[in-house]
């Protein structure tokens, strides 16, 4: 089947996003699920993966001036998988210092859901800053490091330090309004 390319294929009058959408989709869906199966083991999570990266271009305002319709699916579908690994390393990270605790640190599955929202919620926030940025908030917020000892082992001044947690703990307070992207609308 060939990619439907929306400068190419597409009548120049065709505005409406539903329409646009669908013929996306009907173009592009089975190519996008195929290239998943073949990257990853499980069928289903590739119908998985490929609705959600769907479901975010649905959600792209410039819709009709995407041009290759198939690389951004591409692009969606590999942070949905990246996001979905992810995840799954932080619960089984978790889970295994669970597993380490003593039987009496055990939380219930209310609270296994609550601190796993709040990983989840954490990840959102660093995602997006320098490697030194995450290294130093986590290093401060879990180790308890001075930003003299984060300079000293990152290699750079007090002072970025500074900025690095401080740029941690702004995104971490956006998650926590409510803003899923601490990064929309603010430039790097």
């Amino acid at each position: 089947m060939l990619s439907f390319q929306m400068g190419d294929i597409m009548p120049a009058d065709m505005t409406d996003r539903s329409d646009i959408l669908t013929l996306i989709f009907r173009s592009d869906y089975r190519w996008l699920t195929d290239k998943l199966r073949r990257r990853i083991s499980y069928g289903t999570m590739a119908e998985d993966i490929a609705s959600e990266a769907f479901l975010r271009l649905a959600a792209i305002p410039e819709l009709p001036h995407i041009r290759e319709p198939r690389a951004m699916l591409t692009t969606l579908a590999q942070r949905v998988l990246y996001e979905n690994w992810r995840r799954r390393d932080l619960e089984q990270a978790y889970l295994k210092a669970l597993a380490d605790s003593p039987q009496h640190c055990h939380p219930s599955p209310e609270e296994l859901e609550m601190v796993m929202e709040s990983l989840l919620a954490i990840d959102r926030a660093l995602d997006g800053l320098s490697v030194n940025a995450r290294k130093a908030f986590l290093l401060n917020q879990l180790d308890g490091m001075t930003y003299a000892e984060i300079a000293k082992e990152l290699g750079v001044s007090a002072s970025m330090v500074r900025k690095y947690v401080a740029k941690a703990l702004t995104n971490c307070y956006l998650v926590a309004q409510g803003q899923s992207d601490p990064m929309a609308g603010h430039h790097k």
